[in-house]
């Protein structure tokens, strides 16, 4: 397989939802797709499509200068392009598998030792928003790389953020993001539960739990710049209100028979909250206890 470095082609190494709604994307601009996947039959309806199956990774590899890596963490990476280090010397790995800052880091570290270029890639949408203008991926790593290759990357999604030469800070940021998302989503699957064992059910209570959501981003900014200032003054809410309510969340989930795994874990940070000293500061004081690891 000759090598091919024009824009207008691309490699993609990992064809779960990701990969396969990235590959096809790039199949709709109109470049050419070379694949690689552990099971080959998940190329199928790309091959049909136009796209090549490579055969091994090293011919994905020597197929296109850039290689879109969407796979489940960094160990798959290097289990995957391990075997085929020697394929990897002057390739552009863009890197939007998820895993932690450090071991992105320690990533752009091992692709270098082996004459790579390392982007990381944190994609802030579900397959069904890859390559959709609206949706956004962070990046971070090698500048240069970033910019001589940002058509590419605005195929995966059409905003991209680029976040600095660290190669951490992307997948800093798509963590930030999880981060919120898993307990917002948990938060909400347990006041479903909750409705259910009061007898409704989760079409009941959709418009009052997106009207809660809703509500939030004028917190996140009023908060934001107190927090910044390290301004807690109990002044427009107080943590022993915040205690008390908490606990009426925990008994109202206790009392309808539901698990109170989640409710319980909130009063318990409140609870330390009030144990620090903070009863009359604001909750955003609670900032000061999860910034540090509990003994």
């Amino acid at each position: 397989m000759s090598s091919n470095t024009t824009q207008q082609s691309v490699t993609v190494i990992g064809l779960g939802p990701m990969g396969q709604a990235m590959a096809t994307a790039f199949l709709d601009r109109g470049y050419e797709v070379t694949l690689w996947n552990r099971t080959p039959s998940r190329a199928d309806a790309l091959v049909a499509r136009g796209a090549t199956l490579a055969p091994s990774v090293e011919e994905a590899l020597a197929a296109n200068e850039v290689a879109i890596l969407s796979l489940t963490d960094y160990a798959a990476v290097y289990d995957v392009l391990g075997p085929a280090e020697t394929a990897l010397t002057g390739r552009v790995l863009v890197n939007l598998s998820s895993d932690t800052p450090e071991r992105a880091r320690a990533a752009a570290r091992w692709a270098a030792e082996r004459g790579a270029t390392h982007l990381t890639g944190g994609v802030t949408v579900s397959p069904s928003g890859v390559g959709q203008s609206e949706s956004l991926t962070f990046y971070s790593g090698p500048r240069e790389a970033f910019d001589k290759h940002r058509d590419v990357l605005e195929v995966v999604t059409g905003r991209t953020d680029y976040r600095g030469e660290d190669p951490g800070l992307a997948a800093l940021f798509y963590q930030l993001g999880m981060v919120m998302f898993w307990t917002s989503m948990l938060s909400y699957w347990q006041a479903i539960a909750l409705a259910k064992a009061n007898g409704l059910a989760a079409a009941d209570v959709l418009r009052h739990a997106t009207d809660t959501a809703n509500s939030l981003p004028g917190f996140f900014a009023f908060y934001a710049e107190r927090i910044d200032a390290g301004n807690h003054v109990g002044d427009v809410d107080r943590l022993a209100m915040g205690m008390a309510s908490v606990e009426h969340v925990l008994h109202t989930n206790a009392d309808a028979g539901v698990d109170t795994a989640l409710p319980a874990a909130v009063t318990g940070l409140f609870r330390r909250g009030m144990e620090a000293g903070h009863a009359a500061d604001s909750f955003s004081s609670l900032l000061e206890i999860m910034q540090k690891a509990e003994a």
